[in-house]
């Protein structure tokens, strides 16, 4: 094969990456194949793994990982705990997160026994759900914790409950409202719609819930995502604001904090009932929120990295 340049590089990448993970060709084979150079050939097999079109997933336990989840469920009396190993310098810890997680997800959705999953929103749930192959799943329902609906009125960028639902096939029931409510007078008529009671109810029977959790320092997404103002933020912040899961504040114990803000949030607060929530979050920006939610037992199972594990266990 030539590369006469009318072959898009992403396809070349895709095919670079085939050979060498599946294929299991040297970068000099691969550059005989397709007609290209060996420093373009280990080019194209980089660009494969930094945009996504190759899936690499590790079987083999790394023991340093597994004393970290050991000690995680010991020191938070977790039901369950996995962690990641770490990337190399300079990567996201989301990066390793995604792609770690999604085997995880992949295993709830392809048990047999019908379930219920409640469902948060975010970045990294989004992440996680973009590594995931199509899985037939209709046996189980989906139901959203927060509502789907930015302040102006457009779709939330990184709701997921869609996303999973193309993925898997399975029934679900989003949260057609906005995350927050203006006032104490639209709350009530939000709170009050049949299809947002139906949701709440659905998740207060969840077999697992599914969450992510986000900071509230100054790039916390509530305000850069523009749920809350600023002035909003400074308020929850001076309140105590440590964290939150899906849109509900809560404060350095794990409780949640007594503020207007979080009165008017439209969603549900987890957990939602006595069965298993996972979280699935880490890297420096999420390692107060994991303390706080962990030490208020907000959630009893987590999904995190190597790093952020490390930093959780030492204090």
């Amino acid at each position: 094969m030539s590369d006469d340049g009318d072959v898009p590089a992403q396809d070349i990448a895709a095919r670079a990456g085939w050979l060498y993970y599946v294929g299991g060709l040297r970068q000099d084979q691969i550059a005989e194949e397709l007609g290209i150079s060996r420093q373009r050939a280990q080019r194209m097999v980089a660009r494969a793994v930094a945009e996504g079109l190759v899936r690499v997933r590790i079987d083999h336990p790394i023991a340093e990982c597994l004393e970290l989840e050991r000690a995680l469920r010991q020191k938070f009396g977790l039901s369950r705990a996995r962690v990641a190993p770490r990337l190399g310098p300079g990567q996201e810890a989301l990066r390793a997160i995604a792609s770690f997680a999604a085997p995880e997800l992949e295993r709830v959705f392809r048990d047999q026994t019908p379930k219920l999953i409640a469902l948060g929103t975010g970045r990294t749930l989004r992440a996680v759900i973009e590594q995931m192959p199509t899985i037939a799943a209709s046996q189980h329902k989906m139901v959203s914790l927060i509502g789907n609906v930015s302040p102006d009125g457009s779709a939330s960028f990184y709701e997921v409950i869609m996303r999973i639902a193309d993925k898997t096939g399975a029934p679900h029931y989003p949260m057609s409202v906005p995350v927050m409510a203006r006032d104490a007078e639209e709350f009530a008529t939000y709170r009050a719609l049949p299809h947002v009671q139906s949701s709440r109810a659905l998740a207060a029977q969840a077999d697992i819930t599914i969450v992510g959790i986000g900071q509230m320092a100054d790039d916390a997404p509530l305000f850069m995502d523009g749920f809350i103002t600023e002035a909003e933020l400074r308020a929850v912040q001076k309140a105590g604001a440590a964290g939150e899961i899906c849109g509900h504040i809560f404060d350095a114990d794990g409780q949640y904090i007594d503020h207007p803000v979080n009165a008017f949030m439209v969603g549900s607060r987890v957990p939602v009932n006595d069965n298993p929530v996972l979280c699935i979050g880490g890297g420096v920006s999420k390692i107060k929120p994991l303390r706080a939610a962990l030490r208020g037992r907000l959630i009893d199972g987590l999904i995190t990295d190597e790093i952020t594990a490390a930093e959780l266990i030492s204090r």
